[in-house]
């Protein structure tokens, strides 16, 4: 089970973004950046992709569109660099309730054409059954495990049901969980069937933010 660290700060707090870009270089190869639009969620994150581009870092980007139109800010954070796009089934259905097939076609065309991974990502609360028309047509799935939103939130429990539906349904995919992760929630997704973990909280406030990374990659690999 892989671990990726989250960047996850205020609205047009830079600085901030930074500062964990620049730690999460000393120990990661890719790192999780939040965006959210503050409609889709109940905050508004840092979320400019030309500054990200200006960082210059060798990290690899997974970005997690938390947007209510996915589509409108997909392109700029192709160009910006990101390697792995997630975004929310909810979104698509609420902003193109006629056009939801369309729509994510067009998402998944757009990174297809730059090699960039694109991830199907839910709601806690999202029934398993919104998930069964697309189950065949993605090879990753992400299972947020708290509520769209501020990081720090606790993991709801109730998304190990999801986890493992999702690894039954598809025993192939790549499942990763996002939300409440600590060394405990770690184990639990990791013995669901989860693939990855992201982490945010445990990791970057941490008096040792390496050693927090370090203690999920072991986890990780326990057998």
């Amino acid at each position: 089970m892989q671990t990726i660290p989250v960047i996850n700060c205020h609205h047009k707090d830079f600085a901030c973004a930074e500062r964990k870009v620049r730690l999460a270089e000393g120990f990661a190869t890719w790192v999780h950046v939040d965006v959210a639009d503050g409609a889709f969620t109940f905050n508004k994150s840092w979320d400019d992709p030309g500054q990200w581009a200006s960082l210059k870092t060798p990290l690899k980007l997974e970005v997690h569109l938390m947007v209510e139109k996915p589509e409108e800010v997909l392109g700029a954070w192709l160009d910006a660099g990101a390697k792995r796009v997630i975004f929310h089934l909810e979104a698509v259905r609420e902003s193109h309730p006629k056009d939801t097939p369309a729509t994510i076609a067009h998402i998944m065309d757009e990174c297809a054409k730059r090699n960039v991974e694109v991830m199907l990502a839910t709601n806690p609360e999202t029934p398993n059954e919104m998930l069964e028309p697309y189950l065949n047509d993605f090879n990753a799935f992400q299972v947020l495990a708290v509520y769209p939103g501020p990081a720090g939130q606790p993991f709801l429990p109730m998304v190990l049901d999801k986890i493992e539906f999702l690894r039954a349904a598809n025993p192939n995919a790549r499942i990763e969980v996002d939300g409440g992760i600590v060394p405990e929630t770690a184990r639990r997704v990791k013995d669901a069937g989860a693939d990855v973990v992201v982490a945010g909280t445990c990791i970057f406030t941490s008096a040792d933010p390496k050693a927090a990374y370090e203690e999920l990659v072991r986890i990780g690999t326990d057998i």
